[in-house]
């Protein structure tokens, strides 16, 4: 069984959505997980309001998961500019290097260094720190700097690039949305966070 996430890392409910994720995957080892990058290219610096207005997100999000967030560590923020294409990028880069790896953990990674370490995600240098320790941790090891080489390349911006365009045509438009292939259709089982629970049961009456 394949599934395709439409998802971000520093979206909250897509942070959230992770963790149900790697639970769906130890119930259900017959699943196989796709990622393909949802937005980016954002130019505005996050101001006040912006805070405020991930914050009330981050809580309904910890409510839900029970995920942890640092909060100050957004809050203490300045001339931040939410830029989610380069930490996509990474993902996608990971994706390059190591074809076969456990992206769900690797995405997660990236997501705990946004939502739990508070590094600068928009960084090469913090991203492919990031993204180097996260292949080495699921045993498929590549050093920082052939991540941050291959990170660069024009191709893989053009990748990543794919990834947005693709999540648009399938109608990716709710952070997350996760599909399920059938045959040659991608047919829509999550639009938004749900429950490990909740999921499985979409899955055996979509199957």
């Amino acid at each position: 069984m394949e599934l395709v996430l439409a998802a971000d890392p520093m979206c909250s409910w897509c942070y959230g959505l992770g963790k149900e994720l790697t639970l769906l995957e130890e119930r259900r080892p017959d699943i196989t997980l796709k990622i393909i990058r949802l937005r980016a290219g954002a130019t505005d610096v996050l101001d006040d309001a912006g805070k405020q207005f991930r914050l009330y997100h981050w809580e309904r999000v910890e409510e839900a998961s029970g995920l942890a967030f640092n909060r100050e560590g957004l809050l203490a923020r300045t001339g931040f500019v939410y830029d989610t294409e380069p930490i996509c990028r990474a993902v996608v880069t990971a994706r390059i290097l190591r074809p076969q790896v456990d992206i769900l953990s690797v995405f997660r990674a990236f997501q705990h260094a946004f939502y739990v370490d508070a590094l600068d995600t928009t960084k090469g240098a913090v991203l492919v720190e990031v993204g180097s320790r996260a292949l080495e941790a699921v045993g498929r090891p590549m050093s920082a700097e052939e991540f941050l080489q291959i990170w660069k390349l024009r191709s893989t911006i053009e990748e990543a690039a794919a990834d947005f365009a693709t999540a648009r045509a399938i109608g990716g438009t709710s952070f997350p949305a996760l599909f399920l292939r059938k045959e040659s259709r991608l047919q829509l089982v999550s639009p938004g966070y749900a429950k490990v629970d909740e999921l499985e049961a979409r899955l055996k009456a979509a199957a």
